[in-house]
């Protein structure tokens, strides 16, 4: 959409439902500050499959329509977009992790707390039961602002987990593994030296 140009008439929905996505940075079960903002909020980033163009057609016809609603005359030029390229290069600077390639990679936040259901509807309350790395469904609101910068966001409603998926910044080793040897071993007496000194203070 040509933003410096009038608008064309949309009727695509503000709501969108995705297809599967994966979910990472997922803060979604207690709320976080947002230093910028003063605000305790929800957030996580999904990646949206490229080959997903159902769901890439949606928030597309979602963002127009934000902007439609926001600006019905004219929408201004620099219009900032919530949806990046994980093949290329961060907003800020910088590349995306392994992970976002051959994905869409979109923010979404809500200062209320989202209904999160399995896929037998049944509500997910284990905050264990979803992290970053998990598949999951999203439904979104698509919303204009015009603040300090102007441009087209999502609103995060709820979520349904559909799978499992290999841990997202949190690879760490479980407590068998790191302590799986033996509590003497690997230990020395003060008679054996090599090492030991008299002179260090604990």
């Amino acid at each position: 959409m040509a933003t410096n140009s009038t608008s064309t008439p949309t009727n695509a929905p503000l709501k969108v439902v995705t297809g599967v996505v994966r979910g990472s940075y997922v803060n979604v079960f207690k709320p976080r500050l947002n230093e910028l903002s003063g605000n305790e909020e929800y957030s996580m980033t999904i990646l949206i499959p490229k080959e997903d163009t159902e769901t890439l057609g949606k928030i597309r016809g979602a963002m127009n329509s934000a902007i439609q609603a926001k600006w019905p005359n004219k929408a201004p030029s620099g219009i900032q977009k919530p949806i990046h390229d994980g093949d290329g290069e961060k907003p800020n600077g910088g590349e995306y992790g392994e992970e976002c390639a051959g994905h869409w990679v979109m923010n979404v936040k809500s200062n209320r707390r989202p209904g999160i259901i399995d896929v037998d509807m049944n509500d997910v309350l284990d905050p264990d039961s979803f992290v970053s790395g998990d598949y999951c469904r999203v439904s979104l609101n698509a919303y204009a602002y015009d603040n300090m910068r102007r441009g087209v966001a999502f609103g995060l409603n709820n979520i349904q987990v559909v799978g499992r998926g290999d841990p997202l910044g949190g690879n760490r080793a479980s407590a068998q593994e790191d302590f799986g040897g033996s509590p003497a071993s690997g230990v020395r007496s003060k008679s054996e030296g090599n090492g030991w000194d008299d002179d260090i203070p604990f």
